[in-house]
């Protein structure tokens, strides 16, 4: 007997790492929190806090959305305000919560051939862009970096996706690899802040216009709605959700630095957001 209580001690002790190692979340976002880096700060600590591990599944926001809503994943985490709101006014989200924010830069070759470097009007830039015909690299992802890339060409009166394929090319990708491409080809591109200051490959590139009210950048984060797909893990998720709006994640989310700037400013409590 005392034998076998032995036994039955060890197995389930061999059994406790493998729960433990179940307990996880699956998180759709973008490629924007994952490229900066800003996931491999924030994660470990969320885990260490509640024994929960998070899996990030970094893609467009178009694409995460879609996660979404198949049930793919149990909380989203992206930057497309209009999109957010939809989501959750058609019951595949709980209650949108705003986290953080950041902005948009529009990068260019030092040689700025559209003459865009120092202004504060985006859409202006974007149109000098077009007319001189100088590359601009696009994710052409439906991500929110592309969506707000493509309101910046419609307020300057240009259907840019006509010229795709000649001054005008589409990626397809994230941003450090669209951000690759435009290093590679001298052109411009919309980055967030964030994925901009982390990205090291910027050969020619440089910031050409910034401080536009217009480049303002906010996150929201999403519960998954269990009635829509029983499989979601409400209340991991849930934990999850309620630490990133906490004093706790928010100032780990301040914390996070790279070369002293920060990159992503919480704003949890702010009405609007």
């Amino acid at each position: 007997m005392k034998r076998f209580t032995a036994i039955l001690a060890l197995l389930l002790a061999a059994a406790l790492p493998a729960q433990a190692a179940d307990r996880f979340i699956t998180v759709a976002s973008t490629t924007s929190t994952e490229q900066s880096g800003l996931f491999k700060h924030l994660l470990p600590i969320f885990q260490q806090k509640s024994g929960v591990e998070v899996r990030v599944v970094a893609v467009g926001t178009g694409q995460a959305i879609k996660m979404a809503e198949k049930g793919d994943a149990d909380v989203l985490f992206v930057h497309h305000k209009p999109s957010e709101e939809k989501f959750v006014a058609e019951g595949w989200g709980i209650r949108r919560l705003p986290v953080m924010y950041n902005d948009f830069v529009l990068v260019g070759p030092a040689g700025d051939p559209a003459k865009v470097a120092g202004g504060k009007d985006t859409a202006a830039a974007f149109k000098k862009i077009a007319e001189a015909k100088a590359p601009f690299a696009s994710r052409g992802d439906k991500s929110g970096t592309h969506l707000a890339e493509m309101e910046f060409w419609k307020a300057a009166g240009i259907d840019a996706t006509a010229a795709s394929g000649q001054w005008y090319r589409e990626t397809g990708s994230g941003m450090g690899p669209t951000l690759n491409t435009a290093a590679g080809m001298n052109a411009y591109a919309l980055a967030d802040r964030g994925t901009w200051l982390s990205f090291t490959n910027r050969q020619d590139l440089k910031i050409v216009v910034e401080g536009d009210p217009k480049l303002f950048n906010q996150y929201g984060v999403m519960l998954v709605s269990k009635a829509k797909h029983a499989h979601v893990k409400d209340k991991d998720g849930q934990a999850f959700v309620d630490w990133l709006v906490s004093p706790e994640g928010q100032k780990a989310i301040a914390d996070y630095k790279i070369n002293g700037q920060q990159l992503f400013f919480p704003n949890a409590g702010q009405p609007g957001a």
